[in-house]
């Protein structure tokens, strides 16, 4: 239907081509962009930078997720942490992401380190608040369970807490990995060579408004492709853990 209507719509009401590209045009310019059919600009080129927006997202996604599930499990479980922590993160998440942007440049320039950074600060937030939540909400009844048969705060930890709050950590993770695809437009805007952000920027600034949909749509597709498999990755712990 969505592909029906975009062939249709146009014709119907007589939408200029700047406006809303022929599907035509851009099935072809993303064959071209994908295999190098008709040598175009970014002929071929797909795979050169998807992979550097891959690496991206995978090296901003492990930053946040990592250190917003330490955080997060720390402050769930340790009160004292949690009052000291909490109060700082809630007041660096009211900045908006592109609100980091001016400084970020500051401090490191134009290009990867910049996209890196951005992507980690706002995606790590979303991981850290539901990690907190969800370790919070860890039943009681199951932690007296473990303090009654005398195990450790490190298997309490492990072995009770950690499995409980399972769902509401892979949550966060999840949301993670959408903000790390969403940010690295933004990162990759601000003058990197290479990536599906930067090939965005640039055919805007030609006119080129078939390949500014062809970027959207692999951005849309790759981003649902890594949720899948982060949501196998979830299916698979779980099993583990439970």
């Amino acid at each position: 239907m969505f592909f029906l209507i975009w062939l249709v719509f146009p014709v119907l009401f007589d939408i200029p081509e700047y406006l809303i590209p022929n599907l035509m045009n851009v099935l072809q310019t993303f064959l071209d962009f994908l295999f190098g059919v008709d040598q175009q600009k970014y002929s071929g080129e797909f795979w050169i930078h998807a992979g550097y927006s891959i690496q991206r997202v995978v090296i901003g996604f492990i930053i946040a997720s990592s250190s917003g599930v330490i955080l997060g499990v720390l402050s769930g479980y340790f009160t004292p942490f949690f009052q000291i922590v909490d109060p700082f993160i809630q007041m660096l998440r009211s900045i908006p992401g592109i609100g980091w942007l001016p400084l970020a440049i500051v401090w490191f320039g134009v290009g990867t380190q910049t996209t890196l950074f951005l992507i980690s600060l706002v995606a790590f937030f979303p991981v850290y608040i539901n990690t907190v939540s969800a370790v919070r909400l860890v039943p009681q009844n199951l932690i007296n369970v473990g303090k009654v048969m005398r195990v450790s705060n490190c298997e309490l930890l492990w072995t009770i807490i950690l499995p409980s709050a399972l769902p509401g950590i892979f949550t966060g993770i999840r949301i993670c990995m959408g903000l790390c695809w969403s940010f690295l437009v933004l990162g990759e805007m601000t003058g990197v060579n290479w990536g599906l952000g930067a090939i965005l920027m640039n055919a805007r600034m030609l006119g080129s408004l078939d390949m500014v949909v062809i970027c959207m749509i692999c951005i849309a597709v790759l981003g649902k492709l890594f949720d899948f498999f982060l949501t196998l990755i979830y299916k698979a712990v779980r099993k583990h853990a439970y």
